[in-house]
């Protein structure tokens, strides 16, 4: 969290007084606080710190996980006097992990993982794939060639599915992204016309302006609406001048973070 210097302190608080109810600690308001803690000229650093004991957090933490594993967001709302945690389940959150405190009650919003389906295996899907992960993103890789699945030497496991299948089944909600990678119509397209119809907060395609101009004509035909076709990243990124499938990916994965921003931004507050 900041380099050493806090967590020793913390631990050394957490060990020797045993917190048995929530509290928070605040980090740099003073003077000497900055001093002794080496926070940055005018930094503050606030941690919450909560004891989860077996017999009584076990169900709560249980519940918390049932309902990220099922894609909906939750808020714990904790009394910080009495240490009574409740979830509320579906809730609706700003940021994912934003802590607000009010009148002793604290509140903790959390929303499920940003999937990814990155259809293709090539070399732009590897790096996608590493950038993505370090992002903290959730990805899957999807290839339904053969002949590209066999070439395939990349760590990740591929998935043979249909891309349009995996779609509708998994990467379907707001929480999930659909990148085409395959450079083959066949295949991307496929995928395209399921993500474009689905709530996934981003659907990008690899190729040029020419290609990709040529895409959404071809997508229009197959039956997708204008206001479905403005929902398409393509060319796939941020307007760089990337050339190598590292920097491909790299435009792809900064665009891709903005957009999940974005995405968080516009849900509505507690």
């Amino acid at each position: 969290m900041s380099g050493g210097c806090l967590e020793e302190h913390l631990l050394s608080q957490c060990v020797q007084n045993r917190p048995e109810s929530p509290q928070l600690l605040d980090y740099g308001v003073t003077d000497t606080d900055r001093g002794t803690f080496q926070l940055p000229c005018g930094g503050r650093i606030q941690l919450y710190v909560e004891p989860l004991f077996p017999d009584k957090s076990r169900a709560h933490i249980e519940a918390l996980l049932a309902a990220l594993d099922a894609r909906q967001p939750v808020a714990r709302r904790i009394d910080m006097a009495s240490a009574n945690a409740e979830l509320v389940v579906g809730e609706r959150c700003q940021a994912p992990a934003r802590l607000v405190v009010s009148e002793g009650v604290l509140e903790h919003c959390l929303t499920p993982a940003c999937r990814l389906l990155l259809v293709g295996a090539g070399e732009v899907a590897r790096y996608v794939a590493a950038f993505a992960e370090a992002a903290g993103f959730d990805v899957s890789l999807c290839e339904p060639r053969e002949a590209f699945s066999a070439g395939w030497t990349g760590e990740r496991p591929l998935i043979s599915a249909l891309p349009d299948d995996l779609v509708v089944q998994q990467f379907s909600d707001r929480w999930s992204g659909v990148l085409a990678l395959a450079h083959d119509p066949r295949v991307d397209d496929m995928a395209l016309l399921a993500a474009l119809r689905s709530e996934a907060f981003y659907v990008g395609a690899m190729g040029s302006v020419k290609t990709s101009s040529a895409r959404r004509e071809r997508l229009a035909s197959l039956g997708l609406t204008d206001s479905e076709l403005d929902r398409l990243h393509a060319p796939i990124g941020v307007n760089i001048p990337s050339k190598t499938p590292a920097e491909i990916a790299i435009a792809i994965v900064a665009d891709l973070i903005k957009a999940r921003w974005d995405m968080l931004a516009s849900l509505p507050d507690l």
